[in-house]
């Protein structure tokens, strides 16, 4: 029973414990948890309110100057150091005190230096959406930012911030708080104060003379000075001003009529003729202002005393301001008038990178410099890129995932056909190649070889490999007209940063104007430069340069090279629906020491450019310049690539043959490992025929020959003769492998030749030899007949042209003889020959092009009684024509067997004794090479798409 009763005792100890409440625990420990994250707190604010830097009058009053330093450390700017008018408090109208205060802090004659609602706003926003995506500053919180902390958004800093404010405002009045900061913010166009930006802006140096729509500009623009710029951007600074009177009516400080009434306004008719002077370097500097920016958060390089360290190079940035100038060396168009009837001038863009680093050594941001902080072609445009895109979109993504090479067989076979819809993609002038290689699809800018290698690669590769150059496409899918550069927009900064990746082995990182940034009190460093990253193998980059090599010395890219700089580069231009020419011009060029982007165009893209080749001139001037006196070394092919010679026109690539002709060999690059085995043939040497018998037949006095041939190739046979030991004649072609030659020669030996032959390949000749007997009446009678020194004259005398030289034939039916063989010209006897036989090839200096010369062949009995006898003189005329008058052209012909576009004349055109003329001057058909000896196409190019600039 005891045992049993304190059990019973222990159990009812253990459910009053098991009764304790839960929540007492986790409050104890909630409360332990919140007195050491209270005490942790405090002690880092006190942390924080203790480092905080004193209050330095001296700092109140104007902004600290940044300077700037380019890529060699010299000083080229102080900015922040002009442009300022101090105004006193009781200068300022009431009107813009409101604007000011409704826009900027509402409560700021309230408050004693931190607004508790706002920051209580703050707190619930930056829980929700993460810290720094609301602000809760005072305008007394402002002035202590600027004058004192660094613009970074930290903690410690925004504690910082608070404390001091509170301190400032025990020290100053709300009006001496409100008078520096107003003398302190800056408005753009480098003015800083609001007495500065009222005589900028509106030319006005008594502010009382404000009027109400002038004062809420004023007091918007602080927020973004560059993007509410009222010469820049009109319609921003309106809604901006729409947003300031708003809060004021909110306020109380005017009526919804004066609202209204204010927002009628142009705000172009506000603003004073008098622009500011374009500051030096300003398209740089514009670039330099973003970048600080984006990295360093809250940073104004005009307001904060920064010290930038830049990457401009001040010659090359001269240089391309001199091309950019009214006295510009570049000879622009003149204005065109538009489709709305108000003139447009030419506009241009350009920049420069270093290819090693990325680094900006130079932009080109307008014609005639930049005004008033405006529009930066170089860096702010989004234009269509046209075909300066292929290398990006099409062939660099085939290179690198389906490893090409640059032979790789592409067929240009006619518009190609955009599904869905009737439209289709042309390349220029409606001109198509055929089987064209990869390399000369670049060169020339063909546009449908472009599209298929588009196709066959996919757009989600195309899009990874341009995205992975720094293409952004945005929300914008890619589609099949950005295959030609007819979809997404860039800028000269994007296209030249993808450019270089291809000239520095494949690495890419952003390209950039700023190295670093010290911040002021603190001395902190802050380092802006890229990491770089690898987006594509070294033998995709150096491929690609190799084929835009081409496209500098032969192709689309003529008029920018650069003599005996090792460059490669890409044209590029765009087409509209509706518009005729081109409203896009580009260049995209490169050494291994500098990249070079150039863009021309209207800002009404409805407008053609009435010359597309000023991009090729500012590349080259450009080029050429920073390359003078600078050693320039080629690219260097990578061990992953290799050179083989390919058979012109084998698909797939094979290699040559032992016979194949050099003029067939092009050696092209592939990505090691995927070069081809298999060798073509082609041009391999056929088998000779066997078996060759000729045979005199007395009955039919004629030769019989036969042959045979089994090699399995579909060949016909060359038969060729010569007699008695002299130059082989042409006799005929045959597709049969038996032929019977007539009107033979007694008392004679001839030797005949069979030659296998198709439209590419020739055999080794087989040859035999017949002896033909005399005609014992034949010979009475013609020793009759010479017994009176009847010698007869030859028939069918004939003269040709062949090349620089004269082919002579003719027959003869009488005793043995030679024949004398006399030219002249014009009456004068150039030279004389004796033969054996019945033709003879005439050559030597004495025969010129454009001259007419008299053949005579007289025969001379060699035999008995008849030697030396005479027979009678057969003359004929001939005329070698003029060297541009051979018969043969790029388009065939096929003069003396090897015209340009590769017809083998190897089909002599046999006469009617079957003596034959010289079988070189046939009509035989080859093998055009459509890959390599296409005429240029020229410099244009044509992006067929719907609306490419829309």
């Amino acid at each position: 029973m005891a045992t049993n009763g304190q059990s019973r005792t222990a159990r009812r100890k253990q459910k009053k414990a098991a009764k304790k409440p839960l929540w007492k625990k986790i409050f104890l420990i909630t409360a332990i948890a919140v007195l050491a994250i209270g005490i942790g707190i405090g002690a880092l604010f006190t942390y924080y309110i203790a480092t905080a830097p004193d209050i330095d009058a001296s700092k109140l009053d104007t902004p600290y100057a940044s300077q700037i330093y380019d890529k060699d450390g010299e000083l080229i700017a102080n900015l922040g150091s002009k442009k300022r008018t101090k105004v006193e408090y009781e200068e300022l109208p009431q009107v813009l005190i409101d604007a000011v205060l409704s826009t900027e802090d509402a409560r700021f004659f309230d408050h004693p230096g931190v607004d508790i609602w706002r920051v209580g706003g703050a707190l619930v926003a930056n829980v929700t959406n993460g810290f720094g995506s609301e602000g809760a500053s005072t305008i007394t919180q402002q002035l202590v930012e600027k004058s004192f902390l660094s613009p970074e958004k930290k903690i410690s800093i925004k504690v910082q911030e608070m404390w001091l404010a509170l301190q400032l405002e025990r020290e100053y009045s709300k009006e001496e708080i409100l008078e520096m900061y107003l003398n302190k913010i800056y408005y753009g166009n480098g003015a800083y104060g609001v007495g500065k930006a009222s005589e900028l802006y509106f030319g006005k140096t008594d502010l009382s003379e404000l009027t109400l729509p002038e004062a809420a500009i004023l007091a918007g623009l602080p927020q973004r000075p560059s993007g509410y710029n009222p010469f820049k951007n009109p319609e921003l600074t309106k809604d901006r001003m729409n947003t300031v009177l708003s809060l004021m009516v909110n306020n109380g400080k005017i009526s919804e009529n004066e609202a209204e009434e204010a927002r009628q306004v142009d705000i172009p008719s506000l603003l004073t003729d008098d622009t500011p002077d374009p500051t030096p370097y300003q398209a740089f500097l514009q670039q330099v202002r973003k970048e600080v920016e984006e990295k360093v958060e809250g940073a104004d390089i005009y307001t904060d005393g920064l010290k930038v360290y830049t990457t401009i190079d001040t010659d090359a940035q001269d240089h391309v301001e001199h091309l950019l100038s009214e006295d510009s060396p570049i000879n622009y168009p003149a204005p065109v008038t538009g489709p709305d009837g108000e003139e447009a001038k030419m506009k241009a863009g350009m920049t420069v990178l270093d290819t090693e680093t990325g680094a900006i050594r130079a932009i080109g941001g307008a014609r005639g410099g930049m005004e008033n902080d405006g529009l930066n072609y170089a860096t702010d445009i989004s234009r269509q890129p046209g075909s300066t895109f292929k290398p990006i979109i099409d062939y660099g993504p085939a290179i690198e995932n389906k490893q090409w090479s640059t032979y790789h067989q592409l067929n240009d076979d006619g518009p190609y056909d955009i599904a869905g819809s009737d439209k289709q993609i042309n390349t220029w002038a409606n001109q198509y190649y055929g089987w064209v290689s990869m390399r000369y699809a670049l060169q020339q800018s063909l546009n449908v070889p472009a599209v298929k290698t588009f196709d066959e690669v996919g757009a989600s590769n195309a899009k990874q490999f341009a995205e992975g150059l720094g293409i952004s496409f945005g929300d914008s899918k890619i589609q099949l007209t950005d295959a030609i550069g007819g979809g997404i927009g860039t800028n000269p900064l994007e296209l030249a940063g993808a450019y270089r990746a291809f000239a520095n082995s494949g690495v890419y990182n952003e390209p950039y104007a700023v190295t670093k940034v010290e911040l002021p009190d603190s001395g902190r460093t802050v380092d802006l430069k890229p990491e770089p990253e690898t987006a594509m193998s070294e033998s995709t980059a150096y491929m690609i340069t190799d084929m835009l090599k081409t496209v500098i010395t032969e192709g689309t890219g003529t008029q920018a090279n650069v003599p005996g700089l090792p460059d490669a580069g890409k044209t590029g231009t765009t087409t509209r629906e509706g518009i005729e020419g081109s409203p896009d011009s580009w260049f995209s060029g490169y050494t291994t020491n500098y990249t070079i982007s150039v863009w021309t165009g209207y800002n009404n893209n409805n407008i053609a450019l009435p010359d597309t080749k000023i991009p090729h001139a500012l590349y080259k001037s450009t080029m050429s310049e920073l390359s003078k006196d600078v050693e320039t070394p080629d690219f260097t092919k990578p061990d992953s690539v290799v050179e083989v010679g390919v058979e012109k026109g084998s698909r797939p690539a094979k290699l040559p043959s032992d016979y194949t002709p050099e003029s067939q060999i092009v050696t092209e690059l592939f990505v090691k490992g995927n070069e081809p085995s298999k060798t073509s043939q082609q041009y391999d040497q056929l088998d000779p025929v066997n078996g060759l018998e000729a045979n005199y037949d007395k009955e039919s006095d004629t030769i019989q020959v036969k042959w045979d041939y089994d090699s399995g190739e579909d060949a016909s046979f060359e038969v060729s003769a010569s007699v008695d030991g002299g130059q082989m004649q042409g006799l005929s072609s045959t597709d049969d492998t038996s032929m019977e030659i007539s009107n033979v020669e007694p008392d004679t030996t001839y030797e005949i030749q069979v030659v296998a032959t198709t439209d590419s390949n020739n055999s080794e000749p087989a040859t035999t030899t017949v002896q033909v007997p005399g005609d014992e009446e034949d010979e009475e009678e013609n020793e009759d007949e010479n017994s009176e020194g009847n010698i007869p004259a030859v028939n069918g005398l004939s003269a040709s042209p062949s090349g620089s030289a004269i082919d002579v034939s003719w027959q003869y039916n009488g005793p043995p003889a030679q024949f004398e063989v006399a030219v002249s010209q014009g009456g004068s006897q150039l030279q004389t020959q004796t033969v054996d036989s019945a033709g003879i090839v005439i050559e030597g200096e004495g025969v010129q092009p454009g001259q007419t010369y008299s053949i005579a062949v007289t025969p001379v009995g060699k035999n008995g009684a008849n030697q030396g006898v005479r027979g009678e003189q057969s003359s004929t005329e001939v005329t070698i024509p003029e060297a541009n008058d051979s018969g043969g052209s790029e388009d065939g012909g096929g003069n003396d067997g090897n015209s340009n576009s590769g017809n083998s004349g190897n089909n002599g055109n046999s006469n009617g004794n079957g003596q034959g003329n010289n079988g070189n001057n046939g009509n035989g058909n080859g093998n055009a090479d459509q890959n390599d000896n296409n005429p240029q196409s020229g410099e244009g190019e044509n992006n067929e798409s719907a609306d490419q600039q829309g």
